[in-house]
């Protein structure tokens, strides 16, 4: 079994719109189930930095930089709460075929470049994957007001609080991974976020209404091995 993987995640924007269950539920595994907040799902456009990833007990100073970018959606399965990723995008050819074949996920390769200045995030993704429907997706964002910890039964809860995530493999069976770190550390934020090419591809319109954002600094965390569901 392949070591747990240390992702201190950094710069991190939770982009969240409320969609209707019915349209996620058909793009996930019928082992899941969408889980909804006072009757609505969510879909979330999740931009950041992996600043240090690095196999379990590798000095950080091995560790490598990996800009990545996803669209996940809030799942349970046989009860379990946990996230559901409909693609992840990474700047990092040889760590996207790693992901892929050890944990199953759906990742991409893409030119990423993130960069600060001022307290402002700027993000860039263009997806280069072989074969693949060309993604772009922008982003500005930075952080307003003061830091919070969400509180217990909050929407920042539930979009932010999450250890663990499911996926589904080749041969169809479902997968998990727990993610261990200490609470998100967050703020409200102003955001652009230009991802229609993102949602279209994973069969989604652009959802309707308002954005729901939040920033995090970042935490560091720790990934387990991925595991079957029995």
């Amino acid at each position: 079994m392949l070591p747990s993987l240390h992702l201190d995640w950094r710069h991190v924007l939770f982009a969240n719109w409320s969609v209707d269950p019915e349209l996620v539920a058909r793009q996930i595994p019928d082992a899941l189930d969408v889980q909804t907040r006072d009757g609505q799902a969510w879909l979330s456009v999740v931009p950041f930095t992996n600043a240090n990833v690095r196999p379990r007990l590798t000095p950080k100073r091995l560790g490598r930089r990996l800009p990545e970018l996803n669209l996940r959606t809030y799942v349970t399965c046989d009860g379990e709460p946990g996230i559901y990723f409909f693609n992840l995008d990474a700047d990092g050819l040889l760590s996207v075929l790693g992901a892929r074949l050890s944990h199953h996920l759906p990742y991409y390769y893409a030119d990423i470049d993130l960069s600060v200045a001022d307290g402002e995030v700027r993000f860039e993704s263009r997806r280069r994957h072989p074969g693949s429907r060309p993604v772009r997706v922008s982003a500005t964002y930075r952080p307003t007001g003061e830091q919070f910890r969400s509180d217990p039964g909050s929407l920042a809860e539930f979009l932010t609080e999450r250890h663990c995530l499911f996926t589904e493999a080749q041969d169809g069976s479902i997968r998990y991974t727990t993610v261990a770190h200490e609470r998100w550390p967050l703020y409200d934020a102003e955001a652009t976020v230009d991802a229609e090419d993102l949602f279209r591809a994973n069969g989604f319109d652009r959802p309707a209404g308002d954005a729901v954002f939040y920033y995090s600094p970042g935490v560091d965390t720790l990934a387990s091995p991925s595991r079957r569901l029995e």
